[in-house]
């Protein structure tokens, strides 16, 4: 059994060879046939210039003329001498009463031929005639007078052997230049096939079949998004998860990214050039974390891939696992502070200073009991009372003052109260962070009035530098922050978070004018939007 060749480069080198050879075989037939066509006009005109070689000579039309006795005789001599001079084989003298005065056969002089006198017309007749003599290239030319009246026919005809032969002697040559086409058209072949081999970098047609099956399945298969955009800003890649995530139509493939891509920061994502590592990008339904790699193959450059990793249910759980942990630290910093009050108070009791005892106790009670007596009285929803304890504490350890005003009023179900946790936790967070290293006093105002009818408002005032005025348009964009370095505790992405849920929700943001920064969140009510406006 033979083995099947499967390079890549054997089949197209065989493949082009085989189509070469092919078409050079049917040229060179062609150009037999029409080298012999040639050949049989060039000798077709070589006996008509015989024929009226052998016309125009004056013994020949003085016999025809007078018809006197012993004229056949002269014209066969001289038909027979012309036919050894010229290599012709016949010529025939037919007189206008279609009686032959010389023929190669001399039992046929004086006899008379069966078919017409054709160049009765004056005209040169030239045709390949199938005669006693066999095939010839004939030649038919009118006999005249020495006044120029028809007086017969001169019939000159070569054989088509000699034709033939004539063809043989010159088709070597042609062959031999059909040969060197071939070897040449065989070497360019070679040459386009190895071009191609490394072009396909070694890979034969099965595996590059596999490549792209093994691509296709891990492109769709694997659980981060990733868009391959070419150096003229087409996707030539985008795979399931990426539509997903970027919430892109399925036909973007092929299209440039501003076509099918809306202006935002999706857009800028995917139409930029330069490399990102492990960037944020809050999308209105996913929190993503990106990465953007610009591909140079050979020195030139060949677009850029950008990877895409949902972390929404990460986010979610961290921003668990941080209210969790603030809980934990304020109860070890209580436990800290009431274990050194206890120690403040046994110690009074043991220098037999019950007074000055009783008056610390009553102190203590009334610097905590204030804070825990507003929010019972305004804050009826466990989970924002619980993030404000948290928050107190978290304050009191950084020597801020966190106080929630009088005028909040949240009842026990508030509407939209996972939002509402993430949009007040995030604004504190960030007023912290704004006040880390500020001079006193340090203080941290929140208002909270959440009503059915009219909605719910969040305003979170702090003490702090405030918001440059030239930052006014990008405070709410991925990674903005009032600090830098260590001191930034959530890299810039509370208030892009606070904006996202808040306009997902349709409400509004507004950055008030300092001293400090005030945030104001308006959140319409449920029942004044859609049901999927709903949290």
């Amino acid at each position: 059994m033979r083995r099947r060749i499967r390079k890549l480069s054997s089949q197209i080198f065989l493949a082009q060879t085989a189509i070469l050879a092919v078409s050079i075989a049917v040229g060179f037939v062609l150009l037999a046939v029409t080298a012999r066509g040639h050949l049989d006009e060039e000798y077709q005109a070589r006996a008509a210039a015989i024929a009226q070689t052998f016309a125009q000579d004056p013994e020949v039309q003085q016999c025809l003329t007078r018809t006197s006795p012993g004229c056949d005789a002269t014209v066969q001599r001289l038909a027979t001498a012309t036919e050894r001079r010229t290599g012709a084989a016949y010529v025939v003298v037919i007189d206008t009463h279609r009686v032959r005065h010389s023929h190669p056969n001399p039992a046929l002089i004086g006899k008379r031929v069966s078919e017409p006198l054709v160049a009765a017309d004056g005209r040169v007749h030239l045709d390949v005639n199938s005669g006693a003599t066999g095939v010839s290239a004939n030649a038919r030319v009118p006999l005249t007078s020495q006044t120029g009246a028809f007086i017969g026919e001169v019939s000159v005809g070569i054989r088509e052997s000699s034709v033939s032969a004539a063809l043989a002697a010159q088709l070597p040559s042609y062959a031999v230049w059909f040969a060197v086409m071939l070897v040449v058209g065989a070497l360019a072949s070679l040459g386009v096939a190895a071009r191609m081999k490394r072009r396909t970098f070694g890979l034969e047609l099965d595996e590059i079949a596999h490549l792209l099956l093994e691509r296709e399945a891990t492109l769709h298969g694997i659980r981060e998004g990733v868009v391959a955009v070419d150096p003229s800003g087409r996707m030539s890649v985008v795979n399931d998860e990426a539509l997903r995530l970027l919430a892109l139509p399925p036909a973007v493939v092929g299209r440039t990214v501003h076509q099918a891509v809306p202006a935002g920061p999706i857009r800028d994502l995917l139409s930029g050039s330069g490399a990102i590592q492990d960037r944020i990008l809050l999308t209105e339904d996913h929190s993503l974390v990106v990465c953007r790699l610009p591909v140079r193959l050979s020195g030139r450059p060949h677009g850029t891939v950008v990877t895409l990793q949902d972390r929404t249910v990460v986010e979610g759980l961290a921003r668990e696992l941080d209210g969790a942990r603030s809980l934990t630290e304020s109860m070890r910093a209580q436990q800290h502070e009431f274990s050194n009050r206890l120690h403040a108070i046994a110690g009074l009791l043991e220098l037999g200073r019950p007074e000055d005892a009783l008056e610390y106790v009553n102190e203590i009670r009334g610097t905590s009991a204030s804070f825990d007596q507003v929010l019972r009285e305004h804050v009826a929803a466990p989970q924002l009372a619980g993030l404000l304890l948290g928050k107190a504490a978290e304050a009191n350890e950084l020597g801020i003052e966190l106080v929630v005003t009088p005028d909040t009023v949240v009842g026990p179900a508030p509407e939209r109260l996972q939002a509402l946790t993430t949009i007040l936790g995030n604004l504190i967070d960030n007023a912290f962070d704004a006040l880390t290293g500020a001079p006193a006093p340090r203080r941290v105002e929140v208002t909270i009035a959440s009503d059915a009818a009219d909605g719910t408002t969040v305003v979170v005032h702090d003490t702090g530098p405030g918001v440059p005025a030239a930052a006014r348009e990008s405070v709410f964009v991925n990674g903005y922050s009032t600090k830098a370095g260590p001191l930034s505790r959530h890299s810039g992405l509370g208030l892009a978070l606070v904006h996202r849920t808040v306009t997902k929700l349709g409400g509004t943001v507004e950055l008030t004018d300092g001293p400090g920064a005030t945030f104001v969140i308006a959140l319409p009510p449920v029942s004044a939007l859609a049901p999927s406006g709903s949290s």
